[in-house]
């Protein structure tokens, strides 16, 4: 069994790539929760959402976030009354986040509701939350300290960061299928996929035991690098990176994860990295990275998934 972090446009890409390579029971792909957050009285889950749509392949591949062919009447309606409107909703994604809200406050968990939601969209592989705990990523910075979409969305990551806190997470459980997968010693790999390893997926790993977990388990760690050529494709991994005095190139990103990954992936475009990146003990390999459509996405998880069984081995070996 493969198991996927993923946060993100490009977690979901990824992991859109992982489906369609491994078979339905093999996969189970847990997402970053760090960015739900309470708009207009919703509980909204943007990262789930957009592995969802991605998987039924029904996500608006241009905006990159949302549903394909949408339309925008409840937006029109609510900014006709005042209502603050930072934060688009399409009409059918509306629904989704409506069903969501519903079912939580009958008591249901968001790891029931999101295996709900994936039936009903009709994807067959396993997606799950980070946690069903209570959980935010605050972003600090020189404006103050501000909840993650009000940094992503309202201001457009504009403000200079000057930290990430990963509130509740320290005393949030993992959720129980990302907690059993962990536990399991068939697992062929673990996949840190090409999301912003700060925003998306370090409140995943912030987890109680999780690092500590990933670091002690059997199954080769790989991750792919979410900037190519010291930019990010999506997202504002670069200009972070930067202002928090980081490398922010894939070489940065190795460093990061350094002591918890078995191997790297990296895009062609940063082969030249190769050297400095094995001096810290991390095997590499290089692959096209970006993913323009599916036969990218694909190409890349079996460059990934390829690249892990070469390193499967016991890690007291």
């Amino acid at each position: 069994m493969i198991l996927a972090l993923s946060g993100g446009v490009g977690g979901a890409k990824l992991a859109q790539g992982l489906a369609f390579e491994c078979a339905v029971g093999d996969l189970l792909i847990v997402v970053n929760t760090g960015d739900d957050f309470n708009y207009l009285g919703f509980h909204v889950s943007p990262d789930l959402d957009t592995v969802m749509y991605c998987l039924a392949g029904i996500n608006d591949a241009t905006r990159g976030w949302g549903i394909k062919d949408e339309t925008w009447n409840f937006m029109a309606a609510a900014e006709r009354l005042g209502t603050p409107t930072w934060f688009k909703i399409g009409d059918h994604d509306l629904a989704t986040h409506v069903e969501r809200t519903r079912r939580l406050a009958a008591g249901e968990t968001l790891s029931e509701v999101t295996r709900f939601l994936c039936g009903r969209l009709g994807v067959r592989h396993r997606v799950a939350p980070m946690s069903d705990g209570q959980v935010g990523t605050i972003v600090h910075t020189s404006s103050g300290a501000l909840d993650f979409q009000d940094y992503f969305v309202r201001l457009r990551c504009e403000p200079p960061v000057t930290g990430i806190e990963y509130r509740g997470v320290p005393a949030a459980a993992p959720a129980p299928e990302f907690a059993t997968a962990l536990w399991r010693d068939d697992l062929a790999a673990i996949v840190m996929t090409p999301s912003n390893p700060l925003l998306s997926i370090g409140p995943i790993i912030g987890l109680p035991n999780v690092s500590e977990r990933i670091k002690e388990h059997s199954a080769p760690v790989i991750a792919v690098s979410p900037l190519v050529g010291g930019q990010a494709i999506k997202g504002p991994a670069a200009k972070i990176f930067r202002e928090l005095g980081l490398d922010p190139t894939a070489l940065g990103i190795a460093r990061h994860y350094h002591g918890l990954i078995d191997g790297m992936v990296i895009d062609e475009i940063d082969s030249g990295l190769v050297d400095a990146i094995e001096r810290l003990g991390i095997p590499t390999h290089v692959a096209n990275t970006v993913m323009r459509n599916r036969e990218d996405q694909q190409l890349l998880a079996r460059h990934v998934l390829k690249f892990a069984m070469s390193l499967r081995k016991p890690r007291n070996a």
